[in-house]
Formats: structure tokens, sequence, C-alpha cells
């Protein structure tokens, strides 16, 4: 009798033990599946967009400049369309001065290898500033002197809003060009050099 008493504890103790295990499972499993998001929504991950540039504008413009005749007589005007860019016009009109004519009956006046530093307009006057290839390798001669600084004044006082020009080398006022002409003041547009 004991021993069956015993034996029948035994088997509840098992059974309790089985039971307790089994729903330690199930309700382990159950949270598992169940259990709530506490992470939130993955966002959505996009490749870096490349920095946008704001582009300038290519709208194009005509442009007027002046460059000797082959009788060293006369400006002549030639006119050329250009994108303005990120440029000041008046940046512009000396770049392409310093490339030259596009018509071959004309000749450069502004010798090859000068650079353009700075240009800046201020109460009406266009302060421009060249690289020391604008006097050492300009070719002289009254004339050659006479069209090369006249061909910047006109087309620069051609875009309206520039009275006068001051010339600058190398951050610095020049006293003369090629010994003929007093640069030191700035100067104003001669009209009668350009062709009739």
């Amino acid at each position: 009798m004991v021993q069956k008493r015993w034996f029948l504890a035994f088997c509840g103790v098992v059974l309790a033990v089985v039971l307790a295990v089994g729903a330690y499972c199930h309700i382990s499993g159950k949270t598992e599946e169940t259990a709530p998001n506490t992470e939130g929504p993955k966002p959505d991950i996009k490749a870096p967009e490349p920095d946008t540039v704001p582009q300038p504008e290519q709208t194009k413009l005509k442009i007027t400049l002046y460059f000797g005749d082959r009788q060293a007589m006369y400006l002549i005007p030639e006119e050329r369309e250009v994108v303005k860019g990120n440029q000041t016009l008046e940046k512009v009109v000396l770049n392409e001065l310093i490339k030259g004519p596009q018509n071959p009956e004309l000749v450069r006046t502004i010798p090859e290898g000068t650079k353009l530093l700075s240009a800046e307009v201020i109460d009406s006057i266009a302060y421009v500033d060249f690289s020391e290839e604008f006097k050492t390798r300009h070719w002289g001669g009254s004339a050659g002197e006479t069209f090369t600084l006249y061909s910047v004044i006109n087309s620069l006082a051609k875009l309206g809003g520039i009275q006068k020009v001051q010339f600058l080398l190398e951050g610095e006022k020049m006293d003369t060009l090629a010994g003929h002409i007093d640069t030191t003041e700035p100067m104003a547009p001669q009209w009668n050099l350009v062709q009739p």
C-alpha cells in the first residue's frame, strides 16, 4: 500500500514536471513568434545623391570686339556670339580679345600669352589687370600701342555702363605700355579710331 502511494506520488510529480516544461516551451515559443518589434520600421536606404551644383546659364550673347586692320589705320568691329556662363561680361569681352580675331583680315591687338588677372567695374571705371606679358611681349610702335589700348577701352565701353578704363599690370598701375601713351589715369574711349 505504501509502495502504491509512493508510486502514484512519483507519477504525479513526473506528470507535473512534464506539464510545466511543456507549458514553458509553448509560452516561450509563442512569445518569440509574437513578440512586438521594438526596433520600429526600417528606413528605406537610398544611395546618396550626387551634389547638385547649379549650372551657370548657357544664354548666348552678342558682343562687339575691336581689332586692328592690316594697314594699322583703324579699329574694326567684329561681332561675336559668346556664352557668358558664370563670368562677368567684362571678363568675357577681355578674354575674347586675348584670343584674337576670327576674321583673317584683322590683326590681334593683345600679345599672345597675356592673361587676364582681374576685371572690376567701380563707379563706371573698369579696372583691368593683365599679366606682365601684356607689356613684355608687346610689339611696340605708337600705332600698335594705340590699337592695343583702345581695342580694350572701346570694346568694354561698347557694353554700356563703362566710361573709362584703368590699366593695371600685375596689380600695379602701368605708366605706359610702349612709351607713347600715359596710362597712369583712367582712359576714355576714342570712337574716331573706329572705321567709319
